[in-house]
């Protein structure tokens, strides 16, 4: 069934032209915006609880802002399918690699914590072949194996190399030719909420996955945060900023502290485009402990 949507749908919405894609993202906002609503009691309260000193126009402005963004990440992900390494180069720039190379030149590897903000699969691609390390990454393996397969694939296209969650602490403990860089997507629901590390953030009591932060501490490995801006349609902007390059030295928590702080000044900016419609704030921090 993967196979067959995706030759019969997916891959012909792929080799279209940028100019037709945004005519078919525009045609897909109004299906999710206004005849679906998808998902947009989610979204809606996420975004009003997020920013309670805008006015209801602004966060109106914002929600119909999200799905005009999120109709554009869909068919951008259609697109990486058979995007050309070039195309990739073009619509994402790294404005600061230095950073990295920094930390390579002292032959240390590194924690890259991403999030939900622009577009996270076309970054996936562009750090294939970024700076002077090697670019790893973490993923949740699909249960159709076919887009499992696609995917990855599409990911890897500039080098680089995809690992299943199950195996990240086989990957920090192999011995690399060079120092690497690993990237975590640390700004999803956890599992677990009550081993969670608890944070304020967007102006709520908030989980964190501390995930990065434990690998850090236990490895040495300095933490840097990457942001990711939508700069025109299409387009991004890409900077890094070090979180710590002492992770043993700092408290618990304090890595993912300054994290959710660097990536709510981001969303600050950018309100749009980070992904509102994930159930970011399932249950309150009371009702988790309750149980």
């Amino acid at each position: 069934m993967g196979a067959v949507l995706y030759y019969l749908f997916i891959f012909p919405i792929s080799i279209l032209p940028y100019f037709l894609l945004n005519a078919v993202s525009t045609f897909i906002y109004w299906i999710l915006y206004y005849l679906l609503g998808y998902r947009k009691s989610v979204v809606t309260e996420n975004i009003y609880s997020s920013f309670p000193t805008k006015s209801k126009q602004e966060l109106d402005d914002i929600v119909k802002g999200f799905y005009k963004y999120f109709a554009d990440l869909l068919v951008e992900v259609f697109k990486n399918f058979t995007i050309s390494e070039k195309a990739i180069k073009k619509r994402v720039v790294f404005e600061n690699v230095e950073v990295l190379n920094t930390l390579h030149d002292q032959n240390k590897s590194v924690i890259i914590a991403t999030s939900h903000q622009g577009n996270w699969e076309m970054l996936a691609m562009a750090i294939g072949d970024l700076g002077k390390h090697k670019q790893m990454a973490i993923y949740k393996p699909l249960k159709n194996k076919f887009f499992d397969n696609k995917m990855k694939e599409t990911r890897q296209k500039l080098g680089l190399e995809m690992f299943p969650m199950s195996d990240t602490i086989k990957y920090f403990k192999k011995s690399f030719p060079s120092p690497v860089s690993i990237f975590f997507a640390s700004d999803q629901w956890p599992s677990n909420p009550k081993r969670a590390h608890w944070t304020k953030f967007l102006e709520r009591d908030t989980p964190i996955l501390l995930g990065a932060e434990q690998y850090a501490k236990l490895f040495d490995w300095p933490v840097v945060y990457c942001e990711m801006i939508k700069t025109t349609r299409g387009h991004y902007s890409v900077r890094f900023e070090t979180i710590t390059e002492t992770p043993k030295e700092m408290e618990k928590g304090r890595i993912m502290d300054d994290y959710c702080e660097k990536l709510e000044k981001t969303i600050q900016r950018n309100p749009t485009d980070w992904l509102w419609s994930h159930r970011r704030w399932k249950r309150t921090k009371e009702e988790v402990f309750a149980d």
